[in-house]
């Protein structure tokens, strides 16, 4: 039986999540921020300031190989400017928990370390 990479199916969770919910206006990502990534993540598409998810997981997953098991969507101060991330949770083929910053707007690979 054919079992999807979990990258795959990730992206069309959340991709079927960003296209079913409601644009918002903008406010504040507060402790509570995962149950809304989906819709940070949606609005932001919409005004073209990220990269879909699955461009960013393709992109990734060539320089970091592994398993994505974890995707949250955040804002970040990164070298003193606020920019849209992904922070992708990777089990490494060697078994490592990696923990990606990817900014979002460019799918460059900021930081990775070891979870």
């Amino acid at each position: 039986m054919y079992s999807k990479p979990i990258h795959d199916r990730l992206s069309v969770v959340i991709l079927g999540l960003l296209l079913c919910a409601p644009v918002q206006a903008d406010h504040v990502i507060d402790d509570d921020s995962r149950k809304h990534d989906h819709e940070h993540a949606h609005q932001a598409l919409a005004r073209g300031e990220v990269r879909p998810l699955a461009e960013i997981l393709a992109q990734v997953a060539v320089e970091v190989p592994g398993e994505v098991v974890d995707v949250e969507f955040e804002r970040e101060t990164w070298r003193g400017a606020k920019i849209w991330v992904y922070e992708l949770k990777i089990i490494s083929p060697d078994g490592r928990l990696l923990e990606a910053l990817v900014d979002a707007a460019t799918g460059h690979l900021l930081e990775i370390e070891e979870d």
